[in-house]
Order: structure tokens, then C-alpha cells, then sequence
């Protein structure tokens, strides 16, 4: 339901709130008669409300999930969230979290970076060593590496171009890739 907030401050419509409604201290009667559907859980629960609604999302059938506003503020939610990402359903699924500066998401065969030339990309082994690691279009690349979770040789690599394609033969590998910010 914390979402609600950054979606009006876009000035976007939700069609569904879900949690326990804990963080919307104003009136929802105008979110409801523009058709915001609200799916109110108990405060007292076993799952964060991101997690809710993930579950909401796979049982509506969708397959391409952009969350926002999940990855600052406290460091137990941000590592919750992105515990939420390794969960096997979501597998098949085109999932990112994304605070319009960086975009963080998994790979589990192969991904696909779109960014421009400079933007940082880092890449961490999630529970375990990642083998088989091939990337292209990083000024640094890497051809059948393995990277290990007590390492930090995946951090901070740099885009060479608009594309960057990485590829794992096993293991969780985190993506995160951070927007070079340019004043114009």
C-alpha cells in the first residue's frame, strides 16, 4: 500500500492497493470512486505487503512485474524485497525493481541490460557461487567465470554501449544497473 503515495505523486490511478492500508493516512474515498480497488489485510500478518501483492500479480496471470519505490529506506525491507524476486514462480517472469535510478532484478539463463554508454552494471552472486558467467557489451568481460558470494570482482562494471547481455550457466546472479545521471 506504501506504493499508493509514489503512484499519485506521478499522478497515476491505482487500480488495486493491496496491504494492510497502514501507510495511507488520508481519505481513499476519491481513490475509490475513480475505480481503485482496495484489498485490505490484517496489520498483524506473515508477509509484507509487497509480497501480497506479487501473489496477487501471479494469480492475475501477469508476467511482467516493475516495482517501484522498494529499494531505499530500510535495509531489511530493500533485502526482503529482493528475497521476494529468487521465489521459483516468479521464475519465467520479466520482474525489476526499479527507483528510476537503478534497476535491480535476477538472472537465471540469461538477461539483457538497456542503458547507455557508462552506466554502471554490478553483478552478485544471490545465495552461492554463479558459473558459467559470460558478458557482452561491459567494458570489463567475462568468458565461463565463476563469481563467488564473498567476492567483489561482478561490482561496478561499466556499459560500453546501449545493450549489455549477460549470460549464467548456474547459480542466482543479482543485476544491478545504475543510470548514469547526466544535467543537461
Amino acid at each position: 500500500d506504501g506504493g499508493t503515495r509514489h503512484a499519485l505523486d506521478l499522478r497515476l490511478t491505482p487500480s488495486i492497493v493491496i496491504g494492510d492500508l497502514d501507510s495511507l493516512t488520508f481519505n481513499l474515498q476519491p481513490l475509490t470512486d475513480l475505480g481503485t480497488k482496495f484489498i485490505q489485510h490484517p496489520r498483524n500478518k506473515d508477509e509484507t505487503d509487497l509480497e501480497l501483492a506479487l501473489n496477487h500479480a501471479i494469480e492475475l496471470g501477469y508476467r511482467e512485474i516493475i516495482i517501484v519505490a522498494a529499494l531505499g529506506g530500510r535495509l531489511d525491507q530493500t533485502l526482503g524485497n529482493l528475497s521476494l524476486l529468487t521465489d521459483s514462480r516468479l521464475s519465467t517472469f520479466d520482474i525489476r525493481l526499479d527507483d528510476g535510478v537503478e534497476q535491480t532484478f535476477f538472472c537465471r539463463a540469461r538477461s539483457e541490460v538497456e542503458g547507455r554508454r557508462g552506466d554502471l552494471v554490478s553483478l552478485i552472486p544471490w545465495g552461492g557461487e554463479v558459473r558459467g558467467v559470460r558478458t557482452e557489451g561491459l567494458r570489463w568481460q567475462l568468458s565461463d567465470e565463476v563469481l563467488l558470494p564473498h567476492k567483489t570482482r561482478g561490482i561496478s562494471n561499466e556499459m560500453t554501449g546501449e545493450v549489455a547481455n549477460i549470460q549464467i550457466q548456474s547459480g542466482l546472479l543479482l543485476i544491478v544497473h545504475r543510470r548514469l545521471i547526466t544535467n543537461h
